[in-house]
């Protein structure tokens, strides 16, 4: 019996290397005759670097950026090494040899790789202690600070991982922090680490001191999710009350997004506010497009794409997926229905063991839905010790299995 394991990270709990593991074990214990493949993946969220990093043979750089608030950090970043299993969703000629160690600095020394960013990693929800969660106050900054590291190692092919950032700050933050200008109603120059609440000052913006690798560099956003700038769906309304928003804070946020979209579609004539994937990571979808000719891509299907999962799907019996949290988000871009849709290509069941599940989530496209919480478990419990409820599960799901055959 060939099974597939591929979860996303359970976050704030468990990452998906160690949950496929988990899941293993109790596969194991209920078929111990099973062939598995582990193959951890993500959606452009947290654990997008390991994932494409592993998959491709590549390397891991470090950089000093700044984290949202501002306080300096060291941020992981992934070159992508020559053993590809695939190329990504329409492009061509993604590539990247690489010889430097983990943890080494960027030498700018060679050309043409593909590094991959994960936002989180400067920028993101899980650096700002709860009590100091404020979208007005945070700063996509460190993500920019990445980006122009990459371009320090010799990228000139850029994936940034959108999704779990703590801002809302519609990429402003980076863009200064690869030479674009904002200024004020009144011409003078916005403080450098733009936020969400600085927004409501924008009066004009100028791309004359941008980075000139950047027009040289194919940037990919890939996005966790596919909701727009703005409107019901919109990164304010939506994800704002994630990041610390209050109702009065959501819609100041939705007012400065509309400020800044409006900016970009005057002063640069692009459209971003309706853009599917425009609102992911506080806007930085939007950003990435006005300000460094990004291209937004469903993250899943790139890190799907990197890792083979099809090929890998191909003539199995089981797959067996998980995510934090399984609702009406999951049908929009996340990872479990982004796997039970390739499985269904091959015709492979798929099961998913998720954190806790809702009954608005997606159900349809899944063998069974077994969450982590439920019955005896408790949230905290679950939280505290997911690689014991995870096996659990994993053997109870497969035993339930081989008795229906």
């Amino acid at each position: 019996m060939k099974i597939v394991i591929a979860p996303d990270s359970l976050k704030g709990s468990i990452g998906a290397a160690s949950a496929a593991k988990a899941i293993s074990i109790g596969v194991l214990a209920a078929c111990p005759d099973a062939s598995i493949d582990l193959c951890p993946i993500a959606d452009g969220g947290e654990g997008t670097v390991e994932a494409m990093v592993a998959a491709t043979a590549g390397e891991v750089l470090v950089a000093d950026v700044f984290d949202p608030l501002g306080a300096q950090i060291r941020a992981k970043f992934g070159l992508l090494g020559t053993n590809r299993q695939a190329g990504l969703p329409g492009q061509v000629g993604l590539s990247g040899a690489v010889s430097l160690a983990e943890g080494a600095e960027p030498t700018g020394e060679a050309s043409g790789r593909t590094a991959v960013i994960e936002m989180a990693s400067a920028s993101g929800l899980m650096l700002v202690p709860s009590d100091k969660l404020d979208p007005l106050r945070t700063t996509s900054f460190g993500t920019g600070q990445l980006i122009m590291a990459a371009l320090d190692a010799g990228a000139r092919d850029i994936i940034v991982g959108l999704g779990d950032s703590a801002t809302v700050d519609g990429g402003c933050g980076a863009a200064q922090a690869f030479g674009v200008t904002f200024v004020d109603g009144h011409g003078m120059a916005c403080v450098c680490g733009l936020a969400g609440g600085g927004l409501a000052d924008l009066g004009g913006l100028d791309l004359s001191g941008r980075d000139p690798r950047l027009a040289e560099t194919k940037i990919i956003a890939a996005c966790d999710v596919r909701n727009p700038l703005l409107g019901a769906a919109g990164s304010a309304r939506v994800f704002g009350p994630q990041k610390g928003a209050t109702p009065e804070v959501v819609e100041l946020l939705e007012a400065n997004l509309t400020r800044l979209a409006d900016l970009v579609g005057s002063k640069l004539g692009l459209q971003v506010a309706d853009l599917p994937g425009a609102g992911a990571a506080g806007g930085m979808g939007a950003g990435l497009v006005a300000f460094a000719d990004a291209e937004l891509v469903e993250g899943f299907a790139v890190v799907a794409d990197a890792v083979g999962l099809s090929k890998r799907l191909a003539g199995a019996d089981l797959c067996i997926t998980s995510e934090g949290s399984f609702d009406k988000q999951s049908n929009s871009g996340k990872v479990a229905v982004g796997v039970a849709q390739l499985a269904a290509k091959e015709r492979v069941p798929v099961v998913c063991i998720p954190g806790q599940a809702s009954p608005d989530g997606p159900h349809e496209h899944f063998a069974a839905v077994r969450p982590l919480v439920g019955g005896e478990v408790t949230k905290t419990q679950a939280m505290g010790n997911p690689e014991c409820y995870l096996t659990k599960r994993a053997e109870e799901v497969v035993r339930t299995l081989l008795a229906i055959k």
